[in-house]
Order: structure tokens, then sequence, then C-alpha cells
């Protein structure tokens, strides 16, 4: 698996629905959003991606999308340890609207992920093998069911001749990951896709260059 992503939208209603009728998205509207959530930084426009292939943009760099109803931005300095962390401004954004926070790197096998209802948040989790249970505040959603009541463990498939340990999670985060994101906004990054899932790469996402952020990286 090699799915990475840092991922945010705010949504008037059912994400998946909002993306299936979405077209191109506002240039000014999009420009606004990039602004109001970079408000100290320095930004130009920059070339663009699609959903599929910009929910990991390259250092410096993030792409969104604005439509009537629906906020998209993603970029790397979203991935942040504890999702209720995220900066007060971005929350604030939410208000009267869900905000969903989708984070996961494979390299070190850590997803997070977050809803927030109307600024107040729902569900918070963060987890990784390295650092086991980084966050974890609410009820967890029906997508994890499967993952918490054990019908879903870690497959890992050690080295010939190697000897491999039990995973130190219960599952992968990243399979979680990707159930996580098909289910709060309707399309995966690896995987089958199923006959409902949103066509991420018909999606445009238009591209931003920018300074320094009010958004710390995370550190791997």
């Amino acid at each position: 698996m090699g799915a990475k992503t840092g991922l945010l939208m705010y949504a008037d209603g059912d994400i998946p629905c909002l993306l299936r009728h979405a077209g191109a998205p506002d240039p000014d509207r999009t420009s606004a959003l990039v602004r109001r959530s970079y408000p100290d930084a320095a930004i130009e426009r920059w070339q663009g991606s699609t959903l599929y292939n910009g929910v990991y943009p390259p250092p410096g760099r993030a792409y969104a999308g604005s439509w009537p109803g629906l906020d998209v931005l993603a970029d790397q300095r979203l991935m942040i340890d504890s999702p209720s962390q995220l900066p007060e401004h971005l929350v604030a954004a939410g208000a009267g609207r869900r905000l969903v926070l989708h984070a996961m790197h494979s390299v070190v096998d850590w997803l997070a992920f977050a809803v927030w209802e109307d600024g107040h948040l729902l569900r918070s989790l963060s987890l990784s093998p390295d650092s086991g249970v980084i966050e974890n505040i609410g009820t967890p959603l029906p997508f994890e069911q499967p993952y918490w009541a054990g019908d879903r463990p870690a497959d890992v498939i050690p080295w010939p001749g190697e000897e491999q340990d039990p995973y130190p999670l219960p599952f992968h985060p990243l399979e979680l990951g990707e159930d996580a994101l098909r289910s709060l906004c309707g399309f995966i990054q690896e995987g089958y896709p199923e006959p409902d899932d949103v066509d991420a790469e018909a999606i445009s996402l238009l591209g931003f260059r920018m300074g320094d952020g009010a958004i710390p990286p995370r550190s791997l």
C-alpha cells in the first residue's frame, strides 16, 4: 500500500453526492478558500491536478477546489498527528457545515481522520504501529466497527526467511484509511473501486504555491 493523503473538506451536505455533481472549480471561490486557509502566507497560482492525484501535493504546494456547498483543500501541512489540534481558524470556517480531515502516510502506516459538525468535533482517530493510538476521541463511526471488533486483522506477510513479530495494532491503519476515505469522501486511493465510488480522476483541482503558512508539517 502506498497511499498518502493530506485532505480537508467542508460541505453543506453529503460529500460524495456533492463531488459527483462537481464541475470545474470556481477560480475566485477557490482562491478565496486558499487565502482564508493561509492568511499569513504569500500565495500564487500554480499548476493544478485532480482530486485523485492531488491529495498529497509536493511540499510548498496546495491543491484546492471550491463549488457551491463544497470546499476541498489538499496540503501536506494538514497531516497533523492530533486532528483535534487543527488550527482554530480552519475549524471555525466549518461553522454550519460538515468538516472532514483525512491524512495518511504509507511509509509509516500512519492514519488520522476527524469529523466536525458545525464546529463541534464528533470523531478523531490517529494511530500508527510505531506510535500506537495517538488520539481517539468520540464514538467510532460505522465503517470502523469491523476493525475494532477484530474482523479485519492486519495481514502482514514477512520477507522470505525472516520471522515477523505480531503487528502492533489490531488492524492495518491504511486499510481503515481507505474505508474512511470512501465513507467520508466517496473515493479511494488504492484497492478495487465500487460502482458508486466518485471518479476522483475526473474532478479538477487548482494549484497554488505558497510560503510559510500557519500549519506545521508532520514530522515523520
